[in-house]
């Protein structure tokens, strides 16, 4: 099996994301945590999709390098736009992310790190 085509578990129905969503400038519908994806209801393709993503970005930087370029991504947006939404919507990971939720074969097709070097 290829790194590609490795899937997260799903969790529905989750707290997690409810009470995440209090520390967030966004309402939290579902997170992928290392190989868990917590969502707040019942997953849809489209939300699965997008966590994938993400999941795959995890992969990508060991885990640890995603949080780092996260957090990085997020204070240098929220720095240049002042607005919490705007930082989180303009992190790399998550143009990525929302790029692709609904491109059908996106994962199979995917480049690795090329969102590394989105702006």
């Amino acid at each position: 099996m290829k790194i590609s085509e490795l899937k997260p578990i799903f969790i529905q129905n989750s707290k997690v994301p409810i009470l995440l969503s209090y520390l967030a400038p966004i309402n939290i519908g579902a997170i992928t945590l290392g190989f868990i994806v917590f969502s707040r209801g019942e997953v849809s393709p489209k939300t699965r999709q997008h966590e994938t993503i993400h999941f795959q970005q995890f992969l990508e930087t060991l885990f640890i390098g995603f949080f780092v370029l996260y957090a990085y991504d997020y204070i240098k947006n929220y720095i240049n736009y002042r607005d919490g939404s705007l930082a989180y919507y303009n992190i790399r990971a998550e143009k990525e992310a929302y790029q692709h939720d609904e491109t059908e074969d996106y994962l199979t097709v995917r480049r690795r790190w090329r969102w590394i070097l989105w702006k």
